[in-house]
């Protein structure tokens, strides 16, 4: 399957090096402005001479998201933002708006243009409409089943399909929602979504709908009585890659631009074994239930009555992880002593893990730790500047974990 991209998400710089270090072919990223992730680390001007730096050395492809749906201020400032574009990095633009056609058309004639999953493309008709105007590529709504996307790259041979194969899926319609924005002011359509899907509810009555009395939605409540009626299960694809291929997709998408850079390197890594059919691809592949997660389920892709169905089925389990993202190796200074960017507390004596492009695991709980100065201390907290010393031989990116005191996260 080398043929299909292994598309990542990069929600800042860190993250852009270590999902193209653990195996991802191109990269998704969002500007500052215009992107829907606007919490999302993102991208700035000035930080975009880096970035091509980092094309540069590694050849891969990188793609801009410009998402959100536009008001006209907006609209009009984008006309002047456009220009100053034109030397940047990105292969593709991401956008839902369809005035900006007109707009990328004047101003950045040689980029690509691929069509957001925000526009809810899942019919043949639509995607033949959208090629027609200029869009490379489609990413298709997740309400679309692979007989959908079969059908619709039989119609349209020529234009590339990109579906999300992994991460957070949304009760709303291909994430157009107006419950945020209901509830506090914070428009998910602007970026700025407060995700109160995933909020924890308590209901005083039973939920039964007028017209069909004695039918009652299924509720499942925690210790404290509250539930998660509007959090739809998390997407994972990755025992199904050759039916992606089938169906004609040329790009699987990762979500997770907000997520850590533990989890973009893990899961990176497992769909980028499997797609490579790695001897070892099954142990990388259960590395991906480690990362944090909601229950698993494979979305729309089978039907919208699938057993493991998203929508129709919310899931009642909070965040489930069995392991701390503990940090990053930075450099290797010699006589195994390596500079660490530390995001959670790494103390000595407990066990630790490092994990490589390669090397699913190794153990080390002999490791010693120093500060600045050289002396020794037991541990090393977050926004602190020290060393790890081990005899394990370890390379620049890889990442530290240890098993979680919090299994289930809610």
């Amino acid at each position: 399957m080398s043929n299909i991209e292994l598309l990542s998400p990069a929600g800042n710089v860190e993250k852009l090096k270590t999902a193209i270090n653990f195996g991802a072919d191109a990269c998704y990223m969002g500007l500052t402005n215009y992107s829907l992730r606007k919490n999302a680390g993102n991208f700035k001007e000035d930080e975009l001479e880096e970035v091509k730096r980092i094309k540069a050395e590694s050849g891969k492809k990188l793609y801009c998201t410009m998402n959100i749906i536009f008001s006209e201020k907006q609209i009009q400032e984008v006309k002047e933002f456009l220009p100053t574009l034109k030397d940047s990095p990105f292969d593709a633009f991401i956008i839902t708006d369809i005035g900006l056609v007109p707009l990328f058309k004047k101003y950045l004639p040689s980029k690509a243009l691929h069509l957001s999953t925000q526009a809810s493309c899942i019919n043949s008709e639509s995607a033949k409409m959208y090629h027609d105007m200029g869009f490379e590529r489609v990413i298709l709504g997740r309400e679309a089943s692979l007989d959908d996307i079969k059908r619709i790259k039989d119609s349209v041979p020529e234009l590339e399909l990109e579906a999300f194969v992994h991460g957070a899926m949304c009760m709303s319609y291909s994430g157009r929602c107006l419950l945020s924005s209901f509830l506090t002011g914070r428009s998910a359509n602007q970026g700025d979504c407060s995700h109160t899907c995933r909020w924890n509810y308590k209901l005083h009555y039973a939920l039964e709908e007028e017209e069909r009395k004695g039918i009652y939605y299924p509720i499942e409540e925690d210790e404290s009585g509250y539930t998660t009626i509007l959090s739809s299960k998390d997407l994972c694809m990755i025992d199904h890659l050759e039916d992606l291929r089938n169906a004609g997709l040329s790009s699987l998408k990762i979500e997770g631009r907000m997520k850590s850079v533990y989890y973009v390197a893990v899961v990176t890594r497992a769909y980028r074994k499997a797609l490579d059919n790695d001897v070892d691809k099954d142990i990388f592949r259960r590395d991906i239930f480690n990362v944090s997660h909601r229950e698993f389920s494979t979305g729309f892709f089978y039907g919208r009555d699938s057993n493991e169905g998203a929508i129709n089925r919310p899931t009642s389990y909070g965040y489930q992880r069995e392991y701390m993202y503990l940090g990053t190796i930075l450099e290797d200074l010699g006589k195994g002593k390596y500079a660490v960017d530390v995001r959670n507390q790494i103390k000595c004596g407990k066990m630790v893990e490092y994990l490589g492009p390669d090397i699913y695991s190794i153990a080390d709980d002999s490791f010693r730790l120093v500060d600045e100065d050289g002396h020794e201390i037991a541990k090393l907290d977050h926004g602190k500047k020290g060393y790890l010393i081990t005899d394990k031989k370890l390379k620049k990116g890889y990442i530290l974990r240890s098993e979680s005191d919090i299994k289930t996260l809610n």
